[in-house]
């Protein structure tokens, strides 16, 4: 079975990518092998419909399951319909991430997570406005659920404490990762701007 997971880079090495339609690359990993293939996603450029021309790539491939970090509702139905299974919420390095869904500890989810078209604008300066998406500042995930959608569980305040904590201890790691995001590209305009 194979899994595909959207990648920041073409190795196993790199981090899970927090979008879905606009991630540099999709790895098609064989969990037990960890064999594994590097596509590089030509959707991340569409002026529209990359989320589910990405999902269209996923069921081509053949992957049944789908670990990333953020999915719109589009790519979502589109992967459900398909019989992919979604698992949205997936941070840190992706052999770590395939080894939590190997031991059963990543569940699907039963809805998207962000509103259409949030992936839109995060890249700045790809003509996509100031890089602001949906108004959560330069990609941010909104802090509760999408506007119109429900939210996906208990708000962290009514979990349990150990909930709570793992809740909060994601969290941090994702921010870890989109600051690390953040700070790549401002050294790469930075390095144009010379």
């Amino acid at each position: 079975m194979r899994i595909a997971v959207t990648a920041t880079k073409s190795d196993l090495s790199s981090s899970v990518e927090p979008r879905f339609g606009r991630s540099p690359y999709f790895l098609f990993v064989d969990p037990e092998t960890m064999e594994f293939e590097a596509v590089e996603n030509s959707n991340v450029g569409a002026a529209s419909g990359a989320g589910i021309q990405s999902a269209q790539l996923i069921v081509n491939k053949g992957a049944k399951t789908l670990l990333t970090g953020s999915c719109g509702p589009n790519a979502f139905q589109t992967l459900q319909a398909a019989g992919v299974e979604v698992i949205v919420g997936v941070s840190g390095p992706i052999k770590q991430a395939v080894q939590q869904y190997k031991s059963g500890n990543l569940k699907q989810s039963s809805q998207a997570n962000v509103p259409p078209h949030f992936g839109m604008g995060r890249g700045m300066g790809r003509g996509m406005g100031r890089g602001m998406g949906q108004g959560q500042g330069a990609g941010f995930p909104p802090s509760g659920p999408p506007p119109g959608m429900p939210p996906s569980g208990p708000s962290p305040s009514q979990a349990p404490p150990e909930e709570e904590l793992k809740f909060l201890k994601q969290k941090v790691e994702n921010l870890r990762e989109q600051m690390k995001n953040i700070s790549k590209r401002i050294e790469e305009l930075e390095k144009k701007k010379r």
